[in-house]
């Protein structure tokens, strides 16, 4: 059993979200959640708050390899600053765990999960809850987000190791 921890970063509210994948790749829900950001006093308190509370997560559910939503350019590019930020922060906290990390494109993410890269949010939550059995599950979008990152992840490496092809190169489409 592998456990992976995906994330999907934010400067304001980063999406947790954990699974269990078999030896023979079926993969089960174990947490999901979204870290709230926006009680801090300012933006460097939330990224302390961030990596407080990643911490924290990690302490508790020992993920074996990590899987986070790389930037992409939005509204803004403050925006984009602040959520490189944020993703950062949270890199810097696993890594120092020593944990392997893998990088997903947010139109990659999609296309794993929904079969095309412009599916909207509605979409992805609706394969996170189909692909772990979570019909009658309630997800916090963001919480939603981080669960499609890490299936991603465990397809893209199920993919990898059955084809040969390293996995880094399958993410560089």
């Amino acid at each position: 059993m592998t456990r992976i921890l995906g994330i999907d970063p934010g400067s304001q509210r980063t999406g947790i979200g954990i699974i269990d994948v078999a030896a023979d790749g079926r993969c089960a829900y174990v947490h999901a959640q979204a870290l709230v950001l926006l009680g801090a006093e300012d933006f460097p308190a939330r990224l302390g708050l961030l990596c407080e509370g990643l911490e924290a997560l990690l302490e508790q559910w020992q993920p074996q390899q990590v899987a986070i939503e790389t930037v992409f350019m939005d509204k803004s590019a403050t925006s984009a600053l602040k959520l490189g930020h944020a993703r950062g922060a949270a890199l810097a906290t696993v890594v120092r765990r020593h944990l392997p990390v893998s990088e997903y494109a947010p139109r990659l993410i999609k296309q794993s999960l929904v079969g095309r890269g412009a599916a909207d949010k509605v979409q992805v939550q609706h394969m996170v809850r189909l692909l772990l059995n979570l019909a009658d599950t309630r997800l916090q979008a963001d919480a939603a987000d981080a669960l499609a990152v890490a299936l991603t992840h465990a397809h893209m490496s199920a993919t990898a190791a059955r084809s040969g092809v390293s996995a880094a190169l399958m993410r560089r489409r």
